[in-house]
């Protein structure tokens, strides 16, 4: 028997619409941003893999810093100890490069420090990613094969996990953002009337972390009102 598509879906599908069309318009504005200023030199014209280096080398960091291919495809990866900085962003002086360059040691200085919040994030990590990707499975398997509803629930379990995730992850990223800025203007990369324009390039990064929160709350309370309907 198919699941009636009622009011509920419907309020759900105007939800998960509006969430995806904000999304795209907050990466748009990523991308414009990042494009602004990208034309603004920084006023300590050092390129953002220069930036990262100095600032891990002061801070008693063995951290390595590499150029990675891709647009914005800047990261830090804790297993491997090393920031990969996109090559509009290694090798570039502008405000955006620099910006995003000191968010990433941001991550960094996190972990070395032991932030709180990103040390839960890491330890949600591994169930995150098998909540995010087989929760959603088992709930609709579990109705419409008409399996027991436990399977149903486990599945919002997983996923649940997927959203505390997302919800750490906030904390983590607004705190890098307001450690990118102090270091940026405490070591002269750019002066305190370049710090609005670099902290406008964050906040845009910033914004497609919540809307990500946001989805996958939506995603949730979809798999939840599912797992309570009868076939």
């Amino acid at each position: 028997m198919l699941i009636p598509f009622g009011e509920y879906d419907s309020i759900f599908f105007i939800l998960v619409l509006a969430v995806f069309a904000l999304s795209m318009v907050a990466q748009g504005r990523v991308a414009r941003v990042f494009a602004r200023y990208a034309k603004q030199p920084a006023a300590g014209g050092k390129s953002g893999g220069q930036v990262a280096k100095e600032i891990l080398a002061r801070s008693g960091s063995a951290v390595q810093v590499q150029g990675v291919h891709g647009h914005l495809t800047d990261h830090y990866n804790p297993r491997t100890h090393i920031v990969g900085l996109s090559q509009e962003v290694f090798n570039s002086a502008s405000v955006s490069a620099v910006a995003i360059a000191a968010h990433e040691v941001g991550h960094v200085l996190q972990y070395e420090e032991d932030y709180l919040p990103i040390k839960i994030r890491g330890t949600l990590l591994p169930v995150a990613q098998v909540g995010s990707q087989a929760g959603p499975f088992l709930v609709l398997f579990g109705l419409i094969l008409g399996w027991s509803p436990v399977f149903a629930l486990i599945g919002v379990a997983l996923y649940t996990f997927a959203v505390l995730f997302q919800l750490f992850t906030l904390p983590v990223e607004l705190n890098a953002s307001r450690r990118a800025l102090e270091l940026l203007v405490d070591g002269g990369y750019i002066t305190p009337e370049q710090s609005p324009e670099a902290k406008k390039m964050l906040s845009a990064a910033a914004t497609t972390y919540i809307l990500a929160a946001v989805a996958s709350f939506v995603t949730l309370l979809r798999l939840l009102m599912l797992s309570r309907r009868r076939r």
